[in-house]
């Protein structure tokens, strides 16, 4: 894994230009709509003002995630990229009813698409920018491992989808002549608002209420720390995630005669194991002498 410093700036590199390109595509879609009158080109404009919002948030939460635990923030900072990430469904849920709201009236209403040329033109070069910036970010997220910045890519990969969805809206609305095609591609560009705020409000949430790993990545772990001749059982494994940081923590069952200093090796042999397959993740090891359950733990015990 690279130092520290070096995934901390390329990370903050590559949050800079999603930045960047999203406030150039800004003004070049605002002026798209003045012309065209699209919803089509509306509910691009409002993405674009979304992925403004979405790539300041995630400068922000690679900079907050760097910042190391404090007196009062023991397990770090992460949670603030699950609030973030709430705000930003906020902005999403108002934009999609605002798009819906319009385009319906469009079906109702004389709408007429003009300057389709130029708003294909806006499109196309939106669409060069965001391949030439997922590439940059998928480079970063190879140096670095950086999940804010994966996720980001993932978002403007999307937004491929959607501007591809505005060319056809307008060549069909203007050069086919099939009238109400603008206004439908605007509902369905809603509608797609709409599920990704969703899915990314459940995301968040879960998030703050420490939602467990996957289940099979729990099983991956599991079975990593029991190939440690020396446990006799592991039990009460707990997981959640922080924004980009994540918790595993367990008990361990091992020799009841185990000396402490044998046991705080063997805790330290466990642990090595698993950071080379889990790195960055905050383990936490628990041993108890073989056969001891806490009363009181969640009924979550799988013996080696």
């Amino acid at each position: 894994m690279p130092a520290l410093p070096v995934t901390g700036n390329l990370a903050q590199r590559a949050a800079m230009a999603s930045v960047l390109v999203a406030s150039l595509l800004l003004v070049l879609k605002l002026l798209a709509v003045s012309r065209t009158g699209s919803a089509a080109m509306l509910g691009s404009l409002a993405d674009t003002g979304l992925d403004l919002v979405a790539s300041l948030v995630t400068l922000l939460g690679v900079r907050v995630a760097a910042t190391p635990a404090d007196h009062n923030h023991r397990f770090g900072h992460g949670k603030a990229e699950a609030l973030a990430a709430l705000f930003q469904v906020a902005l999403i849920a108002v934009a999609a009813v605002a798009i819906g709201w319009r385009s319906a009236h469009h079906f109702t209403g004389q709408h007429v698409v003009a300057s389709a040329d130029y708003g294909i033109g806006v499109s196309v070069i939106a669409i060069v920018f965001s391949i030439g910036l997922i590439a940059y970010q998928r480079h970063v997220v190879m140096r670095t491992g950086s999940l804010a910045i994966g996720t980001d890519s993932l978002h403007y990969q999307s937004d491929l989808v959607l501007n591809l969805s505005v060319i056809a809206a307008l060549a069909l609305e203007q050069y086919a002549g099939i009238r109400g095609a603008d206004p439908l591609f605007g509902v369905a560009i809603a509608l797609w608002l709409a599920w990704g705020a969703w899915t990314s409000a459940n995301t968040a949430i879960d998030h703050l209420m420490d939602r467990e790993w996957p289940l099979e990545e729990r099983d991956r772990f599991l079975a990593i720390a029991a190939q440690h001749p020396e446990l006799k059982g592991i039990h009460d494994l707990r997981t959640r995630s922080s924004g980009t940081q994540r918790f595993v923590q367990f008990h361990v069952w091992v020799d009841p005669a185990m000396s402490v200093f044998e046991a705080h090796r063997v805790m330290d042999e466990v642990e090595a194991r698993l950071e080379r397959d889990f790195p960055g993740v905050e383990i936490l090891i628990h041993p108890d002498p073989e056969g001891h359950v806490d009363p009181s733990a969640p009924p979550v015990a799988i013996s080696t």
